[in-house]
């Protein structure tokens, strides 16, 4: 008896909302992140035994179960963003944008402090850090606002853009969040730089960046701080990234195996901001640049579907978004390596927490809908 050939899942002529959503999905994006997520659940595993004996936790895997908790919140909101059309896009980058706004501006007064800033807001056992979901939708609204002022309506749509941008860094600064502010700053550009302005506008904006960057080591401690232990290692303490490469090291080519790294248990933040380490210490270095390529891959693959956007508001939007993840990826891994002065951001889907799991999963959702193939969405050639 002959074998009927695999069916896809769906099939092309499949017009219900699931079916119509799967072909024209870009699946290699999709996939992409499906991997990522599954990667920052098993890393979660590895990470956690060792971060609940520092923090004195009694389940050496409640990290990890929080974490796969998450994960599945982060795929229903990624699924649900990525069904949406244009004016859904907008509408939810507005309602968020509001909300954690109102949040941040409320910290100073409700907010939980800990290592010198108020960032999160207490939800008992959540922590809410609004500023996470604050950088997607800044992206979408800055996107609208630059692709309505080209329209020439009389939509002052670059005014607009500045001042949620501007908001936006003042409430960040005062929490403070350096880092953030950079990363929002960067993502910023680069829509600013999509929409087409010209190129003494970006340049201004640049100069304008690194002189407000260059301010920050007077004007916060704890930034001086890291840029004088990363400049002069020899005359600080420079214990965590100390640590991070130790156990970057000791991983070698292909890692001491799942569950056995040694070095991971004497560093800072393992399960957080220095999860790269954990990686490379126990699946070794052709996993971790691995890693690194998952992210290249997903962010290339992103700005290429971008580009060939034909809708100025798509294209803008998508883009910010694919460069907001790569920029935080990028950073992360460069603290990993000390190869830039410390910070506390995570590795998007790696990393352990709540809140970053959640809007990393609403930014690539709100990107997978905005690259979605519809009739028109795309520039022919």
């Amino acid at each position: 008896m002959s074998q009927n050939p695999a069916q896809p899942v769906f099939a092309r002529s499949d017009r219900s909302p699931i079916g119509v959503w799967w072909w024209t999905m870009d699946r290699w994006l999709l996939g992409a992140v499906a991997v990522l997520l599954v990667l920052g659940v098993l890393m979660s595993f590895a990470a956690s035994p060792a971060a609940a004996a520092r923090m004195n936790v009694g389940d050496p895997f409640h990290f990890a179960l929080r974490q796969c908790v998450f994960a599945a919140g982060g795929a229903v909101i990624l699924i649900g963003a990525s069904v949406l059309n244009d004016r859904g896009v907008r509408r939810t980058a507005f309602f968020v944008y509001l909300v954690a706004i109102l949040i941040m501006a409320a910290l100073p007064f409700i907010g939980h402090t800990a290592k010198g800033a108020t960032r999160w807001l207490d939800l008992g056992d959540f922590s809410l850090q609004p500023s996470e979901f604050m950088k997607p939708a800044l992206i979408v609204l800055v996107a609208w606002m630059f692709a309505e002022g080209q329209k020439g309506q009389g939509v002052p749509g670059v005014t607009i853009a500045f001042a949620l941008y501007g908001v936006s860094v003042a409430l960040l600064l005062i929490q403070p969040d350096v880092g953030q502010t950079i990363l929002i700053t960067m993502a910023f550009g680069a829509a600013f730089w999509m929409a087409g302005v010209p190129i003494s506008w970006v340049m201004g904006l640049g100069v304008s960046a690194l002189a407000g960057l260059a301010s920050t080591y007077f004007l916060f401690p704890h930034v001086a701080s890291r840029v004088d232990r990363f400049v002069n290692p020899d005359a600080a303490d420079t214990h965590q990234v100390d640590r991070a490469a130790e156990a970057i090291a000791a991983g070698g080519l292909l890692g001491r195996g799942p569950g056995e790294g040694v070095m991971k248990r004497h560093v800072p933040d393992l399960h957080t901001d220095f999860i790269y380490s954990v990686a490379a210490e126990e699946y070794g270095l052709i996993f971790s640049l691995a890693l690194i390529g998952l992210f290249g891959f997903l962010v290339v693959r992103g700005l290429y579907r971008a580009l060939k956007l034909s809708d100025p508001f798509r294209q803008i939007a998508a883009a910010g978004l694919f460069v907001l993840v790569g920029e935080q990826a990028l950073i992360n891994i460069a603290v990993n390596l000390n190869l830039i002065p410390t910070k506390g951001m995570t590795l998007p889907f790696i990393s352990y927490g709540g809140s970053s799991m959640l809007a990393i999963c609403l930014t690539l959702g709100l990107a997978l809908a905005l690259t979605r193939r519809r009739p028109g969405a795309y520039a022919q050639g």
